[in-house]
């Protein structure tokens, strides 16, 4: 079985209008709920085996929280620049190269295109998936390239608001 989580990076501040999208940090609640959600995942007993994020700055701090949390240095984040402004295509052909070594992906990224490949895995509609909401993604394939809509379903959503 492989393990996909789609992790919506935390919320993130608009306090600085000048500021590039790409350069957005996070805001207070985002500080505050991307440990909290990393600490949930762990404790589901998840084994994380490659952590992959967008480089913009959202993305990648949400998922280093989630990296301190399994045990990963932050270099050990594999960065994926198209993941920034991604279309869902370009999520699919990300997962189709990843690792067959790593049953278990935590995948950052941004909205809509999160909530779009969410989409494509159930019967049920996602309408949004919240600011550090994770997706989780079950597959039988045999490997990543071979993960479809045909073998791979959504297993759990975790949202925040949800999750004490």
């Amino acid at each position: 079985m492989r393990h996909l989580f789609l992790i919506r990076h935390a919320k993130s501040s608009w306090d600085n209008p000048g500021l590039r999208d790409f350069n957005r940090p996070l805001n207070e609640r985002g500080m505050h709920d991307a440990p909290r959600m990393a600490k949930y995942l762990h404790k589901l007993n998840v084994q994380a085996g490659l952590i992959v994020s967008s480089p913009a700055k959202r993305a990648l701090t949400t998922a280093q929280f989630f990296a301190a949390e399994f045990g990963f240095p932050d270099e050990a984040i594999r960065q994926e620049e198209t993941i920034y402004e991604a279309m869902p295509s370009d999520i699919q052909r990300i997962i189709s190269g990843l690792p067959d070594e790593a049953d278990t992906v935590l995948l950052f990224g941004h909205n809509p295109t999160l909530t779009e490949v969410s989409n494509l895995f159930t019967d049920d509609f996602i309408d949004n998936v919240p600011t550090c909401g994770i997706v989780h993604l079950i597959s039988t394939a045999a490997s990543w390239s071979e993960l479809y809509e045909d073998n791979t379903r959504i297993q759990a959503c975790y949202f925040p608001k949800e999750v004490l």
